[in-house]
């Protein structure tokens, strides 16, 4: 694999996709310090991996960001060893404050990644994307490309909110799971996407209560903050890219609740 070399001595291994130097190099520091899954990063485009340079890694993230998926899993009580790949595609083409080119914008990364999931077969996929009206026909054209291949399917949106966090930030979560057969056989009366009792076991998997400040705005209006996050400020060094990346990243209680609401044991 080009950029770097896997871990010697048989230790499990993940891979990690991020174009964006200054998360990559983020990534690399949470590997170093222990706080997400041990691996490489590779910060080629996914339209440059080949489906034979992924192989011998037991997790796979791609659009990988600050490695909030491999945090969650870890959270989640996902061991390193169990194999499944996690991907946020960019939803700048389907996101209302994005150009509105929707399947014509280069951003578009889904067949890539399509690709790389078809030749390898991982057993479990997990994703997530802005949850819009734009969106829908994406998510549809996902559920139609992982069944054609045998996979269940199942998705649901909710808000960041609804799992303990300050901010609203709706996403649509899904899961691809390669035992379709299998899954079909529990739940015989499931559709491809998650709906009722299992919609709000997710959503209100993680009301943690969580102490927040308020931040008073130079339009009069107060946003929750995180404590000790800092507003945005001149000659702060590194605070845009921060931003940057803290802006495009999961909420980690949101994607926490959807990976335990899916791989909870099956009565």
């Amino acid at each position: 694999m080009a950029g770097e070399d896997a871990p010697e001595g048989g230790e499990v291994t993940a891979y990690y996709n991020e174009i964006d130097p200054y998360c990559a190099q983020w990534l690399r520091n949470l590997i170093a310090a222990g706080h997400i899954a041990p691996g490489v990063v590779d910060e080629r485009s996914i339209e440059d991996v080949r489906p034979d340079e992924l192989a011998g890694f037991t997790q796979c993230h791609f659009f990988a960001g600050i490695g909030v998926w491999s945090l969650a899993l870890r959270n989640a009580g996902i061991s390193n060893d169990t194999r499944l790949w996690t991907g946020s595609c960019p939803c700048q083409p389907f996101s209302e404050s994005g150009k509105g080119l929707g399947f014509a914008d280069e951003r578009h990364l889904w067949p890539a990644w399509f690709h790389l999931i078809g030749q390898r077969r991982p057993s479990i996929v997990f994703g997530e994307q802005v949850a819009s009206d734009d969106a829908g026909p994406w998510i549809d054209l996902v559920q139609d490309d992982m069944e054609t291949m045998d996979y269940a399917f199942g998705a649901v949106p909710f808000p960041a909110c609804g799992t303990g966090s300050a901010q609203i930030r709706e996403r649509l979560y899904w899961v691809a799971d390669a035992a379709g057969d299998r899954w079909r056989q529990e739940h015989p009366h499931a559709g491809g996407r998650l709906e009722g009792n299992q919609a709000q076991r997710v959503a209100s998997g993680h009301r943690a209560g969580a102490a927040y400040q308020w931040l008073t705005g130079l339009d009069g209006r107060q946003r929750p903050i995180q404590p000790g996050l800092l507003p945005l400020v001149d000659a702060f060094p590194g605070l845009l890219d921060q931003l940057r990346a803290y802006g495009n990243a999961l909420d980690i209680g949101a994607a926490q609740a959807f990976i335990e609401s899916v791989m909870e044991p099956t009565p």
